[in-house]
């Protein structure tokens, strides 16, 4: 399965264009999708130096990245800028499960529920 996983708000705090504080929960649920199979693709807005710093967080986290900005199996059928992916995390999508720490800017995803949803163990 391919999970499009979006960075600022989602992942880390939204501190755009710094990175922010990894979001409760994401770095264990996004290696244990990793270990369960889930190909995890980075889709994201940010761009040049500041993609590259949502990258180096993923390597820093040890969290493996199946694709950034694209599904490197979808250029063989598809030249469209849209990501495929059977699923979309992202903390402006409708209907996220979201929770705001104290101390974030704004709600971010519930990784928990997330992790309950694939994996049906809460984190």
């Amino acid at each position: 399965m391919f999970i499009a996983i979006d960075f600022d708000g989602t992942c880390v705090d939204h501190k755009f264009p710094e990175v922010g504080n990894p979001a409760p929960n994401s770095v264990d649920t996004l290696k244990a999708l990793n270990f369960a199979g889930f190909n995890l693709i980075l889709w994201t807005m940010r761009s040049e130096e500041k993609l590259q710093d949502a990258i180096n967080w993923f390597k820093d986290n040890d969290i493996s990245l199946f694709g950034i900005q694209r599904n490197p199996t979808q250029d063989s059928w598809s030249s469209s800028p849209k990501c495929y992916a059977h699923v979309y995390i992202d903390d402006a999508a409708f209907g996220a499960p979201l929770i705001k720490p104290e101390g974030f800017a704004r709600p971010c995803i519930d990784w928990s529920k997330v992790r309950d949803h694939f994996l049906g163990v809460s984190a």
